[in-house]
């Protein structure tokens, strides 16, 4: 083989190359936004409160991931009226689970993860206790 037949069967090979991954990065997912952005924008301010009357409160003494068990712990707040816990998986938007907290929901709450997508997870709790509102986060990474 000559130099010639040489530098063309590289081109050809990058042009390939190129070409394949333009393909599998087309066909592949990313939520990058949540479809009502708009509306949380405009929420911003009272999260700010909630996330100020929250620093008090350790997010790791709340929301666990256990990996021998696969499982997210979480141990709600004794002043606890009402509340939610989002899992929000940034990376797809159809494994997100939301469960609603009340008053009368079990102090452990156990979430079983051995089915959902592996990776970077973010535990979001949302509760009220009957005078504040309050806000915790916690990343999780799902081995």
């Amino acid at each position: 083989m000559n130099w010639g037949k040489a530098i063309v069967l590289v081109f050809v090979l990058f042009a390939g190359f190129i070409g394949t991954m333009v393909v599998r990065m087309s066909r592949q997912t990313i939520d990058l936004v949540r479809d009502d952005y708009y509306q949380d924008e405009m929420a911003y301010q009272q999260q700010i409160d909630r996330v100020a009357n929250a620093r008090e409160f350790d997010p790791a003494t709340y929301i666990q991931y256990q990996t021998e068990t696969q499982q997210v712990k979480l141990r709600l707040p004794d002043s606890l009226q009402r509340g939610t816990l989002t899992l929000y998986c940034p990376a797809d938007r159809k494994q997100d689970v939301r469960l609603p907290l009340t008053a009368s929901t079990q102090v452990i709450t156990v979430v079983p993860m051995q089915k959902r997508q592996r990776g970077l997870w973010r535990a979001q709790l949302a509760w009220f206790d009957g005078k504040r509102e309050y806000y915790t986060e916690r990343e999780l990474i799902l081995p």
